[in-house]
């Protein structure tokens, strides 16, 4: 069967092609600079077949943040599937993550903006509470991991949370200025294992 065109599509998938549009280009082109004509260039629309969806460009964004965020967080919950480790889950969790965004290099390009804009727009406060969503469970799978014996009960919750996420962030900076997002998947292990002995040391320079 034929795939449908973009101006074919129904009303869901014509959003849904759009929001993918997006981080498309977000992947090549500064997010900042990505207008509605350039959307509707790269889908072969008109700018008025985009906006009988999204009334406006804000709202554009707003469905981006909300498609990142839903599979990313489905990406982690299927990675975290059958594993009785906190560890081990985290471990996969970060892999996981860093599959995704190689996949989907505008993602953390979209992420990246939104956050270091000025203003509170929706998009921004979407990308806020995926942010805040991620540490939480993050939390609970360290808290675990205490309760287990797998981590030192001195471990502070909020620290490794944050570094774990960090961390993350850092190769897909280190990704995105050279140019090779394939340079993630092969620095993650190595770096994962320097963070877990981090959080497994008792202390700064202690045994694990």
């Amino acid at each position: 069967m034929e795939k449908a065109r973009p101006r074919n599509l129904p009303a869901e998938q014509r959003r849904n092609a759009t929001v993918e549009a997006v981080v498309d280009l977000a992947a090549t082109t500064n997010p900042g600079d990505i207008t509605t004509a350039a959307i509707a260039r790269h889908m072969k629309l008109t700018q008025g077949a985009l906006f009988r969806h999204f009334p406006n460009k804000e709202a554009i964004w707003k469905a981006v943040m909300e498609w990142v965020a839903k599979h990313l967080m489905s990406r982690l919950d299927k990675a975290a599937e059958g594993i009785e480790s906190p560890l081990a889950t985290m471990q996969a969790m970060f892999m996981a993550h860093i599959e995704f965004v190689s996949e989907h290099p505008g993602a953390p390009r979209m992420l990246f903006g939104e956050l270091q804009g000025a203003g509170a727009t929706p998009a921004k406060r979407l990308a806020r509470a995926m942010l805040t969503q991620y540490a939480e469970r993050l939390n609970t799978l360290i808290e675990t991991a205490k309760l287990r014996g797998e981590l030192p009960q001195s471990t502070d919750n909020h620290a490794a949370a944050i570094l774990f996420i960090g961390t993350i962030q850092g190769l897909i900076m280190q990704s995105l200025m050279s140019g090779d997002m394939d340079q993630m998947r092969r620095d993650a292990p190595g770096v994962f294992a320097i963070y877990r002995r981090g959080i497994v040391s008792e202390e700064p320079g202690g045994n694990e």
